[in-house]
């Protein structure tokens, strides 16, 4: 009997990782005034990894995504046993000749079928959900980013904003880093759901 492995999860951990680190609000900013290349170009970077450990809304989204994937192994697990259960049955009524006649055991066979292909079903269905909530996140949090930074960017007057994710910027010297800085801002212009909620009750009150 085939095992079904659940693997949005690893789709969602490769996207979005999320700690306990707090957003440090009150860090100083990067230092920008003399962020300038020898040929005057004004550059500066931010790291990913810290933007999606300290920015809030990507830390209460991971949360959900980790919710909902596990919520979906858990379904998979428990109808993959059942599965099991049922086969395992089947095979040992079928080597005791436990069934009465021959289209009995070819109904309980297919009623096994059925219930294999139902779980195939449910495994792609859950992937598919969690591959598109994933990619509604990352939507999201680049349209965050990028709002931002436009408007961060009308004071600042960067010619160039990298992003560094692992080794793609194998140097950079620290004065370009604007990493905090941004964090900061967007932590300061994001209101979470618990937030928002709250403000309603307040409004209703």
């Amino acid at each position: 009997m085939k095992k079904y492995i659940f693997s949005a999860l690893a789709i969602a951990t490769m996207m979005v990782s999320c700690n306990n680190a707090s957003p440090k609000m009150d860090e100083k900013p990067a230092e920008t005034g003399d962020v300038n290349t020898t040929e005057g170009v004004r550059i500066a970077y931010v790291e990913v990894d810290s933007l999606m450990t300290q920015y809030n809304f990507a830390k209460e989204y991971s949360v959900t995504l980790e919710k909902k994937s596990n919520n979906a192994r858990n379904t998979l697990t428990q109808k993959g046993n059942l599965l099991q259960t049922a086969a395992n049955n089947f095979q040992q009524k079928l080597q005791n000749n436990g069934f009465t006649s021959r289209e009995q055991a070819e109904s309980q066979q297919a009623a096994i079928q059925r219930q294999q292909r139902d779980l195939q079903e449910l495994q792609v269905r859950l992937e598919n959900e969690l591959a598109s909530e994933t990619q509604k996140f990352n939507t999201a949090l680049r349209d965050s980013l990028n709002n931002f930074l436009a408007q961060y960017n009308k004071d600042k007057k960067f010619d160039i904003i990298l992003s560094k994710a692992g080794d793609n910027i194998l140097f950079a010297n620290k004065k370009y880093d604007i990493t905090q800085d941004v964090i900061n801002g967007l932590n300061k212009r994001y209101k979470s759901d618990v937030a928002k909620k709250e403000e309603k009750q307040d409004e209703k009150k």
